[in-house]
């Protein structure tokens, strides 16, 4: 589906009111009532021009000026086209209250062929936030045959045409990610998601590599997972950005995707069977991935990215691993199975073992919707990250801040490392030895065996990469949760 459209235009006025509509923004306090704020100078240009006070028109329908509230104010004028104004309320007019405001409007405006005029952010980050959401807000997928491919086009006023450009790569980006968790798993496989990485290295001229079977031979967990699906088979997908070089070494950064195309559970089937209707989306952490580093060609960090897609499908068949399996990773590290549902942590200890391995990064990241247990730890508000790096956990928390995918530091309990051995193998896979009831936790113990002495973070999306509901900048199904994140800590290094 098309993408609503950002651009930046000027403050002056014949150039706010060529769109269709416009949109500004107002709160409201008990002591001084209502306000109009943003691009204050150009809405009072345009209060003149329309002759309108839109303070008058709020006070009619008295909203209560929370984030997202948006009346619809008829104007009119011979010399322009436009013939409405949005007028939205921002709350504390914090960044936060930005996007809620601009994802409104774009769920409004959702499927429209408009072209509309925002006043809304003045500030640089809110300017940045607001273009982010008003995009995401519109976000359309669907199969239906006779749908229209039409998207509103969002001009934010002011000095800003950097911003919004910037603005509209990440939004892209993201609505790229969620493209691909929405597409249904009889078109999804790992073959097609190598075809889709093929793609956007050939359009940001990325290097990438693909495996496949006997390639494969030496990730132990990935085969394990996705023989069980033997056509087309498992794939390891390694797609790097490298900016040009000025003799200068860069921080290399390496971004481990859990890439489970459908997940039935194995042999561990999923019971009741509605629990595998969302299992589409158990690829998101290396959507995620992928289109971060697809991003970057036009971002232009002075940062290496390599991001490490592995990708299988968890099915039911003759050729599907059984629980007391005990298999062997990358490395040489041996995992004894107990819970073929439990296989997101197998496919990702191969990729973390072979960045460690081969890559040599200076920053290691995995990011996957891995627990049902971090979902239930905090919902579906933050991702769960735990890493020892108490400066780097800092520091993505920061931008999870700024890009609106927020994060909350979890600990990693050595009390619990007992719960990982095994009688027969290194360790198992589900910290079955125990009853910690932690169990995003102990995966995030166990995938550490796995990432040598690096600077290493660990991201439990399950609560995030998916919404439930259709509402504020997500729509129902896949959030694109992790590339706003990972993009914004890129551009800070």
């Amino acid at each position: 589906m098309p993408n609503a459209q950002l651009a930046s235009i000027s403050s002056r006025l014949e150039d706010i009111v060529s769109a269709d509509a416009i949109a500004v923004g107002f709160v409201k306090s008990e002591e001084d009532g209502y306000e109009l704020v943003g691009a204050v100078d150009a809405i009072a240009s345009l209060e003149k021009f329309f002759e309108v006070d839109l303070i008058d028109e709020i006070a009619f329908f008295q909203p209560a000026g929370k984030p997202g509230e948006i009346l619809e104010i008829p104007v009119s004028q011979k010399a322009t086209k436009a013939d409405r104004v949005y007028v939205i309320g921002l709350g504390d007019q914090s960044t936060q209250s930005h996007r809620l405001a601009a994802a409104s409007l774009g769920r409004k405006l959702r499927g429209k062929k408009i072209n509309v005029s925002n006043l809304l952010a003045s500030q640089t980050q809110d300017i940045r936030a607001h273009a982010i959401s008003a995009v995401l807000g519109s976000y359309t997928w669907t199969l239906k045959s006779d749908t229209k491919t039409d998207q509103p086009t969002f001009n934010i006023v002011g000095k800003s045409e950097k911003i919004v450009d910037e603005a509209a790569v990440i939004a892209n980006a993201v609505c790229r990610a969620r493209d691909l968790v929405h597409t249904p798993s009889n078109i999804k496989n790992p073959l097609w998601m190598a075809q889709q990485a093929q793609k956007i290295a050939k359009e940001g001229k990325l290097t990438i590599k693909v495996l496949a079977g006997k390639e494969l031979a030496q990730f132990g967990g990935l085969r394990a997972v996705g023989n069980s699906s033997p056509k087309p088979g498992p794939r390891f997908i390694q797609i790097s950005y490298t900016p040009k070089s000025n003799g200068k070494k860069v921080p290399h950064v390496v971004l481990v995707g859990k890439g489970i195309t459908f997940d039935t559970g194995g042999v561990s089937l999923k019971r009741p069977y509605d629990l595998m209707m969302a299992m589409k989306s158990d690829m998101a952490g290396a959507s995620a991935v992928l289109n971060v580093v697809g991003a970057l060609p036009e971002l232009k960090p002075r940062v290496k990215v390599t991001a490490l897609l592995m990708c299988a499908e968890n099915a039911l068949s003759g050729t599907s691993q059984r629980p007391s399996d005990v298999i062997t990773h990358y490395g040489g590290t041996t995992v004894e199975v107990l819970d073929t549902d439990a296989e997101g942590r197998l496919v990702l200890a191969d990729g973390l073992a072979y960045a460690d391995a081969k890559l040599d990064p200076d920053y290691l990241l995995d990011i996957a919707t891995l627990t049902g247990s971090a979902t239930l730890g905090l919902g579906r508000q933050y991702g769960a990250m735990y890493t020892r790096d108490l400066k780097l956990a800092s520091q993505l928390v920061a931008a999870g801040e700024s890009s609106g995918d927020r994060l909350w530091h979890m600990p990693l309990i050595d009390d619990y490392q007992d719960a990982l051995e095994s009688d027969i193998a290194d360790f198992n896979h589900t910290a079955d030895k125990g009853d910690y009831s932690a169990g995003s936790v102990t995966a995030a113990l166990f995938l550490e065996k796995f990432t040598g002495n690096r600077k290493w973070v660990h991201l439990d999306v399950a609560g995030t990469a998916r919404s439930e509901s259709d509402a504020g900048e997500s729509p129902k199904g896949g959030t694109g949760f992790g590339v706003r994140l990972l993009i914004d800590w890129i551009m800070s290094l």
